[in-house]
């Protein structure tokens, strides 16, 4: 016999584990990639992509394969920290990259990875090695094959020593 409490209405949801935190979390900082990504290139807002991402894109399923859900809290404080601080983060920006490349010269997507995790790196909630390893994930879900993840290793090396300085 199987126990159903967990299947009924009202009833508590499980716990996450820390596992599954994790991965949302890490979905989240794809996702929050993406929708920068998004508003950059088609001009909308944090309010309208945000809404977008969190009622459409967490836990869809397209062709078959469902997305991870993602943590929204994180999700949108990216977002708003991105837009907030997006002159800030932009500056740490241009000055771990090679002066021929300022920022608005590197591609559209890799910005965007920037810029979420030049918010998270300025939010300091999270310790910065953790978010270079996550964010060079991100880079290597978007250039599996390419040398970009390197190059978004050294840039955000570069950026948490001088956005946390006291981490190293």
């Amino acid at each position: 016999m199987t126990d159903d409490t967990d299947n009924r209405e009202g009833a508590a949801p499980k716990p996450l584990s820390g596992n599954a935190k994790r991965k949302m979390r890490s979905a989240s900082r794809l996702y929050a990639v993406q929708a920068l990504f998004q508003m950059e290139h088609s001009a909308q807002s944090v309010p309208s992509v945000r809404s977008e991402f969190l009622d459409h894109r967490f836990g869809a399923i397209y062709e078959g394969d469902e997305m991870q859900e993602g943590d929204p809290v994180l999700f949108s404080a990216l977002l708003e920290n991105a837009v907030n601080w997006q002159a800030k983060i932009d500056q740490m920006t241009d000055r771990a990259l090679v002066a021929k490349w300022p920022i608005d010269r590197i591609d559209p997507t890799l910005r965007a990875l920037f810029r979420a995790a030049g918010a998270e790196l300025v939010m300091a909630e999270t310790p910065p090695k953790v978010v270079i390893v996550e964010y060079v994930g991100v880079a290597q879900a978007f250039f599996p094959e390419g040398k970009e993840p390197k190059f978004v290793n050294a840039v955000l090396d570069h950026m948490a020593r001088e956005a946390q300085p006291q981490a190293f």
